[in-house]
């Protein structure tokens, strides 16, 4: 919850909390005192407050607002416990909260008010026991933080999938600034844009001795203000090495910043749990794993020798951890070499028997928003799930059927423009389908109903809500209504894929069951606070062995003198062609080994791409 959220909270309990404190409480009474003291503490209205004391108001209301400032607090909240006379004498007893501020749990502890009759009028016994009951004359609060440092996202083996980069920490040692702190955070909140009050509460609020950190540059933007902030008398300026330069594939590990004054609004200020804050992919999706919880402790101090008197309560902080991804550093580098050679490809490789995303490699694409969340026409790689309905419905791999150029099917056109098109003696299903002829396949749709294809299209996972901590595109299947309708989708022209979605048809046939994917493995939710446990996976579904042993021979097929069939070792998969004829793509999905594979390529042979692939982790084995 953040620093403004949490504010507003105690806003609207502060509004109740005043209906009910004055309905309830009668005049001539100590309620009367409580209920103004401690609502004027907590709206700070602090002349209120120190008005229901017997001490000097200007002492007083600066003691309220110094321990606003000391705590750092975004806020007080109070409620009253029981309030009990004897005489000429009162005690009241309430509970308080007082938010220390984002990744820091609410601080709670129970106070009394003793009050007296002065005049006539009940008043607040002052001192500052009323504020805490172990905090005594000469003492202050402060809040000692020990933030941690960021951890990792480590590939499947536990290399970390980032280099360390330098960030620049300035901050100040409080004792050394005497009494100039406002002038040295006035002029670092202009130089910088971050909040004036944030910077001095946050020094306020810190033992005398420590370096306190209150600003965090990357190294280019330091070096820009380094000479604005030499000109600031007792700043000083720690180095940190941080995992935070991303490794390929890096939009999917995603950049990390130093907190700019933009974040710290939206965070509620300068972050204890320290000042780097993830951009994007992972490192954004697990932030608060990354960067754990700082360890804070609430003290009094003496102020004369600023040593520590009474630890009033201590958190030890959730423990940052690395983020484990199933990313294979091997892998990923023979993608990253294969997509370098075109201008536009996205290839996206699974482990063919668990669904784990081993690498994602994209040129002039984004890896999140195209390769895993991408919305493509599937065309002709679609014919491996129409595949599946059309062998369950009875149709051999055998039946001989005529390529023509052209052909309607219920009034859709189909076009084929391979050199192949219009050959006089037919071919059988299996060829038609290993040369993508698309008005051979569609001549098909007869042959199967809408149900069946959206079955087999289900048990391929098209259209499956599987849980991913990144964007992802499942795929989708329109409602087929007519002849037409399923003659486009065995052609896939009405049917939308991402990369991510056709690895994972691959796998299903290389392993015979179908599974989601998996791209981290630990932590298993992005959100450390979660109360409920993440929605569960759609399960595995296992194919037909028959219908398996089918496809295999199909997209054996479909490989074999192909550029993916590159190199030793069987590939199988199929070759494709989508989009339109002014944007042109083509697909290759297969597998080899246990490494299953989607191409996605524009103005370039996506079987090229394979090709490359599967021959450049070969060569790395």
């Amino acid at each position: 919850m953040t620093r403004a959220r949490r504010t507003l909270a105690a806003a609207v309990t502060l509004a109740v909390a005043s209906m009910t404190l004055t309905g309830c409480f009668e005049e001539s009474s100590p309620h009367d005192a409580v209920r103004d003291f401690l609502v004027g503490w907590q709206s700070e209205d602090y002349a209120l407050a120190a008005g229901r004391t017997d001490g000097d108001p200007a002492t007083v209301g600066k003691a309220l607002a110094n321990a606003k400032l000391e705590l750092d607090a975004a806020s007080f909240r109070f409620r009253i416990k029981s309030v009990s006379v004897n005489g000429d004498e009162s005690k009241a007893d309430f509970r308080a909260e007082v938010d220390l501020g984002e990744n820091t749990p609410l601080w709670e502890y129970d106070g009394s008010l003793p009050l007296h009759l002065v005049d006539g009028r009940w008043k607040v016994r002052w001192s500052p026991s009323v504020l805490h009951p172990q905090l005594k004359e000469g003492q202050r609060f402060a809040v000692e933080t020990n933030p941690k440092p960021r951890q990792p996202v480590v590939d499947r083996s536990g290399d970390a999938l980032q280099n360390e980069l330098y960030v620049y920490v300035v901050g100040v040692v409080p004792s050394q600034l005497g009494d100039r702190a406002e002038d040295v955070v006035a002029k670092l909140s202009l130089i910088t844009g971050y909040a004036k009050d944030r910077l001095l509460s946050r020094i306020r609020s810190s033992p005398p001795d420590k370096f306190v950190p209150l600003v965090t540059f990357g190294r280019s933007r330091y070096l820009s203000m380094k000479p604005k902030l030499a000109g600031i008398s007792g700043i000083q300026t720690d180095p940190q090495p941080q995992p935070i330069d991303p490794a390929d594939p890096k939009q999917i590990v995603g950049k990390v910043s130093a907190l700019t004054p933009e974040d710290e609004q939206k965070l509620g200020g300068p972050q204890r749990a320290g000042d780097s804050v993830g951009q994007s992919g992972l490192q954004q999706a697990y932030q608060d794993y990354l960067t754990g919880s700082t360890e804070t402790k609430v003290i009094t101090l003496d102020l004369k020798t600023g040593r520590q008197v009474a630890k009033l309560r201590e958190w030890p902080g959730r423990q940052n951890v690395s983020v484990k991804t199933t990313i294979d550093s091997r892998t990923q580098a023979a993608a990253e070499r294969a997509v370098a050679e075109t201008e536009t490809s996205a290839l996206v490789a699974v482990q063919r028997d668990t669904g784990e995303i081993l690498a994602v490699g994209t040129s002039g694409l984004n890896q999140e928003k195209d390769a895993l969340a991408g919305r493509f026409p599937a065309g002709t790689a679609f014919s491996i799930v129409a595949a599946d309905a059309l062998i369950k419905s009875g149709v051999s791999t055998r039946q001989r059927l005529a390529c023509p150029a052209e052909r309607t099917v219920g009034g859709a056109k189909f076009v084929h423009t391979s050199q192949t098109a219009g050959s006089a003696a037919s071919a059988t299903f299996q060829e038609n389908f290993a040369k993508g002829c698309v008005t051979a396949l569609a001549s098909l749709a007869r042959r199967v109903s809408a149900g069946s294809l959206a079955t087999s299209a289900k048990s391929f996972g098209i259209g499956q809500s599987w849980r991913l901590p990144l964007k992802s595109f499942s795929g989708g299947l329109p409602e087929l209504s007519s002849d037409a309708d399923k003659a486009r989708a065995i052609a896939g022209q009405n049917v939308e894929v991402s990369p991510l979605s056709m690895a994972l048809v691959a796998a299903a046939v290389g392993s015979g069951t179908w599974r989601p994917p998996v791209l981290v493995t630990d932590p298993k939710s992005p959100d450390p606070a979660a109360e409920i446990a993440p929605a569960p996976q759609p399960p595995p579904v296992a194919m037909d062995p028959k219908v398996r042993t089918a496809l295999t021979a199909m997209m054996r097929a479909g490989a074999t003198g192909s550029p993916a069939q590159a190199g030793r070792g069987r590939v199988y998969g199929v070759r494709a062609t989508a989009g339109s004829q002014d944007k042109p793509m083509t697909w290759f999905v297969g597998w080899q080994g246990d490494v299953a594979i989607a191409v996605l390529a524009k103005n370039y042979d996506a079987a090229a791409v394979a090709g490359s692939f599967f021959s450049g982790l070969r060569d790395q084995s």
